[in-house]
């Protein structure tokens, strides 16, 4: 069982790159990230020739999650979080395929911070870790998988270097204590465990020659519940991704799982 997660950047203008990277990495669970697309104009046509089915969560232009399986329509089972009802933002989309629930996540960005925007990145990651305790105790695997906007530490697996980005809202005490105290309840963060010694960016700024200089960040992350973690494989980054033609600054990232 392969899983992957990728920040797409705007299906819409990257559909071409997407449909590409499913040809070419055939994951059986697909967690898309920042649609940037309404519900009505998801391309959900183009995915089911590429032979998946699909449900999402839109936005127009912000945001935005979808999970694609591959000869299998998905069961959605969730979409947004508990705890806010007035929580407008498309998020978390939760998913049921087969014996396998799939999360994917987009947590908020919070930048500026100071300020109400890193105040929500807060609020809404306690209401993530409140809704993982009880998927992360299930019996059946749990991923919970996406882009966290969380660069866990300053080690160079995790950033190519911090001094530029400590007053970022993703390297921040509260920022790293929240996503520590979702680890802490038993999930396993699959590529920090399988490749704890090198990097694994998954993020480069369009900016400053960031990619070309490999000066990257690891933001985009697979959790699994103690069920999953014990079928982990490997893991890895579908690194060129990056380099090609009109790309997101994201790459994908994957498990597979037994």
């Amino acid at each position: 069982m392969k899983i992957a997660t990728f920040n797409v950047n705007g299906i819409t203008s990257r559909l071409p790159r997407v449909l590409e990277w499913l040809e070419e990495s055939k994951p059986d669970v697909a967690c898309l990230q920042e649609l940037k697309t309404s519900d009505a104009t998801f391309p959900e046509m183009a995915f089911q020739a590429a032979g998946y089915g699909a449900v999402w969560h839109g936005q127009k232009g912000f945001n935005g999650v979808a999970v694609l399986a591959r000869d299998t329509p998905p069961n959605e089972i969730r979409r947004g979080l508990p705890g806010d009802p007035d929580d407008t933002h498309s998020r978390y989309l939760e998913a049921q395929v087969g014996e396998w629930t799939v999360a994917s996540i987009y947590l908020p960005n919070g930048n500026p911070q100071p300020g109400p925007k890193f105040d929500y990145k807060l609020a809404w990651f306690a209401r993530l870790i409140a809704h993982a305790a009880e998927l992360c105790e299930r019996p059946s695997p749990v991923i919970l998988a996406g882009d966290y906007n969380v660069v866990a530490t300053n080690e160079v697996h995790d950033i190519y270097s911090a001094k530029s980005w400590m007053h970022d809202a993703l390297l921040q005490p509260e920022t790293r204590a929240a996503y520590q105290k979702l680890l802490s309840q038993g999930w396993t963060d699959a590529i920090h465990k399988l490749h704890a010694d090198k990097p694994m960016y998954t993020f480069w700024d369009y900016f400053r020659n960031r990619w070309e200089r490999n000066s990257g960040l690891r933001i985009d992350h697979l959790l699994l519940n103690p069920v999953a973690a014990a079928r982990l494989q490997a893991a890895g980054v579908d690194r060129d991704v990056r380099g090609r033609d009109k790309p997101s600054d994201h790459a994908p990232a994957w498990v597979t799982l037994d």
